[in-house]
């Protein structure tokens, strides 16, 4: 579980950098403006990523399932091999994820307006620059970003209520701990993938909360990842428990 969270957490960075430093730049300059290039770079690598997390989630949550379900065989089962050939699979399915939308963006004609209503490239807006009829453009877009994403919702809500099933019938010994970290993925699930859904899986149309949604998933999210898993670790609550005694007492002498 562990090893899955640091790919996670390298993910989750790796994200961040691709959007937030050129969101920066645009907060401080008043010269907002990026290449064609530029912008076809950000949309590859910002679904390379965001791919790869949407795949390490289903990874972590079948290590989920093999813990609660098969216990005795989980160090046999979620071996180093079979965790290495989890993360390279959610990279690699991140990868042709991102290569099929680039494909088929570039192909498009651009000669006409050129302003983008967010503070990083995407998918949704750069179609609807094209000049051209983007109708099955739009539809394969879908296809391959909405509709993928709520298979893999729907996928993980399955499998994390028949895990919470088994915790609550069969499970009586870490009970506590397994819902506590069946909990954590849970959440992190639902802020990773429902704003997903609400941006990629409609009409690639202009919506007002766009903005909000674009920065609860680059910005928010990878933020709240850390806080998630690293607040419900015992071992990490006592540190914290320790240091806040040991600035407590050093103010009070």
């Amino acid at each position: 579980m562990y090893f899955l969270l640091g790919n996670l957490a390298f993910t989750d960075l790796s994200k961040s950098t691709v959007t937030m430093p050129k969101m920066l730049w645009d907060l401080t300059f008043q010269h907002k403006v990026i290449s064609f290039n530029g912008c076809m770079t950000q949309i590859f690598f910002f679904h390379f990523t965001a791919g790869a997390v949407l795949f390490l989630l289903t990874a972590m949550a079948l290590d989920r399932y093999i813990a609660i379900h098969k216990p005795l065989q989980y160090f046999t089962v979620m071996n180093p091999g079979m965790c290495v050939g989890l993360v390279a699979g959610a990279w690699v399915g991140g990868f042709v994820h991102s290569l099929v939308q680039i494909v088929l963006i570039v192909r498009l004609p651009f000669c006409g307006p050129n302003i983008l209503d967010n503070y990083y490239c995407d998918v949704p807006q750069v179609i609807k620059l094209a000049c051209t009829d983007t109708f099955l453009i739009e539809l394969l877009m879908f296809s391959n970003s909405g509709l993928l994403t709520i298979l893999v919702f729907i996928a993980l809500v399955v499998s994390y209520t028949i895990i919470l099933i088994k915790i609550r019938v069969h499970v009586t010994e870490g009970k506590t701990k397994a819902l506590s970290t069946c909990g954590a993925q849970i959440t992190m699930i639902c802020i990773h993938i429902i704003p997903s859904i609400l941006i990629y899986a409609r009409p690639f149309q202009k919506y007002s909360e766009e903005k909000g949604l674009s920065t609860l998933f680059t910005v928010i999210a990878p933020m709240l990842n850390p806080m998630i898993y690293t607040l419900r670790n015992t071992e990490m609550k006592n540190a914290i428990k320790r240091l806040f005694k040991r600035n407590v007492l050093s103010e009070g002498n």
